[in-house]
């Protein structure tokens, strides 16, 4: 008989299909943590791309907002900030704002003032800012209905701006959060050296 008898003993693997074995470890092993390192990587870019864009975004969105000219004058309620492009709680609540603005902009004047340009600290001294964000509330006349100051929880500045909108009490009137200390200086002058807003070259608006 040419077959295997019931007791024989298996065949021991041919150390072609060990080295194959092996082969086929390696390259899982291999591929996974270039996995690893590839997911790895993309975190660490993106995480990277919003922190060094942050400061882009403030500084775009400024751009886009409604000169307080005319948001003082053309019959809507008014959300003014107070920010700097170097604040990271300003920075936090960036990406909220500018949704805020695509959702409410038709119905709510937008209006941002970098507190490193003198040229708002009439309205700085005004309202009284020393820490940022700080956030002002206006009716359609223009009439300072509230403030916020700090960061703010997505919610709260959602149930203030749709209060806002509908000409009712806000909600959450005078709310505080985490803020970036800001002192107004005693002097308009630039150039000032006492100046504590002044952090090098910074994009104003």
């Amino acid at each position: 008989m040419t077959g295997n008898s019931p007791n024989s003993a298996p065949t021991a693997p041919t150390p072609v299909a060990t080295q194959s074995s092996e082969l086929t470890s390696a390259t899982r092993l291999r591929n996974f943590v270039i996995a690893l390192v590839a997911i790895a990587l993309i975190v660490s870019i993106f995480l990277g791309f919003k922190t060094e864009t942050a400061p882009g975004m403030l500084s775009a969105m400024a751009e886009e907002s409604i000169p307080l000219e005319v948001a003082l004058s053309n019959g809507k309620p008014t959300l003014m900030e107070f920010y700097a492009n170097w604040c990271t709680s300003c920075q936090a609540m960036a990406a909220d704002l500018q949704a805020f603005k695509q959702q409410y902009g038709d119905r709510l004047n937008f209006v941002m003032l970098n507190v490193d340009n003198n040229k708002w600290l009439p309205e700085v001294l005004q309202y009284r800012v020393d820490g940022i964000p700080h956030f002002v509330f206006l009716d359609d006349k223009a009439t300072k209905i509230a403030e916020a100051i700090g960061e703010q929880p997505r919610s709260v500045m959602e149930a203030n701006l749709v209060a806002l909108t509908d000409n009712a009490p806000l909600p959450y009137a005078q709310p505080s959060g985490q803020t970036s200390a800001f002192s107004a200086p005693v002097s308009t002058d630039k150039a000032s050296k006492t100046d504590p807003r002044s952090h090098g070259s910074q994009v104003v608006n």
